[in-house]
């Protein structure tokens, strides 16, 4: 799986995760028999923000809400932008409409990021989180006009192009790996939506619907203790992971991750390894395995990502003779030839980085990317 991580994000600037536990107050998100979305959400929330703040020193956690009161999603947008964030992460419950016939079977994570609603379900789940505003009695006014019933509204996120959706879609594919494999939830894979939440942050963002209430099963594992922290501990991983991958990019010096890292955190976050399991919809993004000792390994700097491909002989390129072009998703991306070892990728970073300030060091295995 390739990672492409934050622009804009300085190596000297702290590494700031905003967590935002959705609904809170007198807005409960969507009920179960039993449980409710606010407290599931926040009960995620305050044990994910605690295993970053037990492991990670150098990140700062801000939350959005961390008792049961309500914020805007105005609100709540920019907490994250004061913070100067480095990563957000919003988190929610699922739910379907009582009419539906798999009500009570439906299952799954999914992990949104801001795009275009390609399916009816997407916008369907995008509409009722960015109902949440229609609570506010002048919603209207602060919302300029969106009404978050109206499909004609979402047009301002399609034209509304997110320079981190890229680093957005790599890291919602970590979470939905971690989701799979840690908390055992089946894999609903990484969506794309109109939230204004993800809209209107300025950082690398995505909304995480754990799985859904209205299933018995799903609840009672979202409403307990150990699931709350399995599901915790699959979002601190994959936070850990970029977090790991933010730090190699910027050159500082990260120690090699060992064999034993997975039991390891386990002991760190007190989380048992749950099973993997099939995904139901689709699997989680593939990772190209580091390889044995004989693998070749080499370095690159990607220096540069477009979503139209960028002809040769472009001014983007003048004083770099040679470079890698490669095209993935819906992006089109550039980096330096290989480079043998971290110090080389190192000494290139700096050269580049003149022109291209958010450029950051890629490892290359066998002629493939890795984490």
């Amino acid at each position: 799986m390739l990672l492409v991580l934050p622009v804009g994000i300085m190596a000297q600037e702290p590494f700031v995760v905003v967590l935002d536990a959705g609904h809170g107050g007198h807005d409960p998100g969507t009920i179960g028999n039993k449980a409710k979305e606010k407290d599931i959400n926040l009960g995620v929330v305050l044990k994910l923000g605690e295993m970053i703040e037990k492991n990670l020193s150098d990140v700062k956690v801000v939350y959005t809400r961390k008792g049961d009161y309500f914020k805007t999603l105005q609100e709540r947008c920019d907490i994250a932008n004061d913070a100067k964030g480095s990563l957000f992460i919003s988190v929610h419950v699922n739910s379907v409409d009582r009419k539906n016939r798999r009500r009570s079977t439906i299952h799954g994570a999914a992990t949104y990021t801001l795009g275009l609603h390609r399916s009816a379900d997407n916008l369907a789940v995008a509409k009722r989180e960015n109902a949440v505003m229609m609570l506010e009695d002048d919603y209207s006014e602060r919302y300029c006009g969106f009404d978050p019933n109206s499909t004609e509204s979402y047009i301002i996120f399609e034209l509304n192009q997110n320079k981190h959706l890229d680093q957005s879609i790599e890291f919602a594919g970590k979470v939905q790996k971690e989701l799979r494999t840690t908390a055992s939830r089946a894999d609903n894979g990484v969506r794309q939506a109109g939230f204004w939440v993800l809209a209107k942050t300025g950082m690398p963002a995505v909304l995480v619907e754990l799985d859904f209430i209205c299933n018995p099963a799903s609840e009672a594992f979202m409403a307990s203790e150990s699931g709350r922290r399995k599901l915790a501990t699959a979002i601190y991983n994959a936070v850990d992971d970029y977090k790991r991958a933010y730090d190699i990019s910027t050159g500082k010096k990260v120690p090699e991750k060992k064999v034993s890292s997975k039991k390891q955190r386990r002991q760190e976050t007190g989380a048992e390894e749950a099973p993997s399991v099939e995904s139901a919809t689709g699997g989680s993004p593939s990772v190209v395995s580091p390889g044995s000792a004989s693998s070749v390994r080499t370095y690159r700097v990607q220096f540069m990502t477009s979503p139209r491909k960028v002809p040769k002989g472009s001014s983007k390129f003048r004083g770099i003779d040679e470079y890698v072009e490669y095209h993935e998703g819906s992006m089109w991306k550039y980096s330096s030839t290989d480079l043998a070892d971290m110090r080389s990728a190192r000494r290139r970073l700096a050269e580049l980085r003149k022109k291209f300030p958010d450029a950051f060091i890629i490892t290359i295995v066998d002629g493939q990317r890795v984490n």
